[in-house]
């Protein structure tokens, strides 16, 4: 999984958790924190960060540069639209974890890849991908792990690939 979602780390080289910071999230996260008026300015000044359609990450260097630009209109959404470290768990999963807030897990996506990790296993645990995982049914684990699009990324086909690689070489 780790290889899938960060290319094997959950850090950059500059020491900042590998964020992929996603426009249509921070739409739904404003809307969600009772911010639609701030969705409507963000949607027609800034249509990069604010969007109803997906896609449009660009580089992995600009990510953070991203979500720098998107606090600006709302920090708390801006973080709860970013996926984190090692398993690219969505931030506004936060409360879901038993976090005490928003700041608490970006603190651990900060602190370690072990911190990263456990973000990882309490989404898999609380989704009840356990059994998927442990069996190997890939598509079940994709299904609930990205959702119903994970199809059109072949991320269930990527996630037995790199199982059976990493399985040589242990």
């Amino acid at each position: 999984m780790i290889q899938v979602e960060c290319k094997g780390s959950g850090f950059n080289n500059d020491g900042t958790p590998v964020i992929l910071f996603e426009r249509h999230v921070m739409r739904q996260r404003l809307i969600a924190n009772h911010l639609p008026n701030i969705a409507d300015q963000m949607m027609i000044k800034r249509p990069d960060l604010c969007s109803k359609i997906q896609g449009g990450y660009g580089l992995y260097s600009v990510q953070h540069k991203k979500l720098d630009d998107a606090a600006r209109f709302d920090r708390t959404s801006a973080l709860e639209s970013c996926s984190w470290g090692l398993g690219q768990v969505m931030g506004y999963h936060w409360y879901n974890f038993g976090y005490d807030s928003i700041q608490q897990f970006i603190n651990e996506m900060y602190k370690n890849e072990a911190s990263q990790l456990e973000a990882m296993c309490r989404y898999i645990e609380i989704n009840g991908l356990v059994n998927a995982l442990k069996n190997k049914d890939w598509k079940a684990f994709a299904l609930g792990y990205n959702g119903k699009a994970y199809k059109e990324n072949n991320y269930d086909v990527k996630l037995g690939s790199a199982y059976k690689k990493f399985k040589t070489l242990f």
